[in-house]
C-alpha cells in the first residue's frame, strides 16, 4: 500500500529537503506532493488524498495556522496526521498546535530528527 505524503511550504528548498529526508526514511511506495501555501495545499487534497500532511506555519496566501483550521473542521480529513515544520518560537502557538494533534519540529532541524518524527506519525497512523 502507498503512504501518500503531502509538503506544504512556501520555500521550494525547504520543499526538497524534506523530500530528501522522507526518501531517505526508506518508506516503501511513498508519494509526495507539494504546495506552496495553505490554499494551494487544500486544492491538491481535493484530488489526491494523503495519508500525512507536514507543513510549515508562515506562509503567504494561506498560512498554516488557517489551513490547520480548515482540516479539523472537515470530518473526512480531521482526524489526519500532521506534522509541523516551522521556525515559530511563540510557546503559547506550539502549544495550541500541539493541542490539536500535530507534531511540532523545529527549524532548523537535524535529517536524523525529522525523519525520526516522520516515521514515528506514519507507526502510529498504521497502528
Amino acid at each position: 500500500m502507498s503512504t501518500q505524503i503531502l509538503i506544504v511550504d512556501d520555500s521550494a528548498m525547504m520543499r526538497k529537503v524534506i523530500e530528501k529526508t522522507i526518501n531517505i526514511c526508506d518508506i516503501d511506495d511513498v508519494h509526495i506532493y507539494e504546495a506552496g501555501n495553505g490554499k494551494e495545499g487544500l486544492d491538491m487534497m481535493k484530488e489526491h488524498p494523503v495519508d500525512l500532511l507536514i507543513m510549515d506555519i508562515s506562509m503567504p496566501v494561506m498560512d498554516g495556522m488557517e489551513m490547520l483550521k480548515v482540516v479539523r473542521k472537515n470530518e473526512s480529513i480531521e482526524a489526519l496526521p500532521i506534522l509541523i515544520v516551522s521556525n515559530e518560537s511563540n510557546k503559547r502557538r506550539i502549544e495550541e498546535l500541539i493541542s490539536q494533534g500535530t507534531v511540532f519540529v523545529h527549524k532548523p532541524f537535524t535529517p536524523e530528527e525529522l525523519g525520526d518524527n516522520i516515521l514515528e506519525v506514519i507507526r502510529e497512523k498504521l497502528a
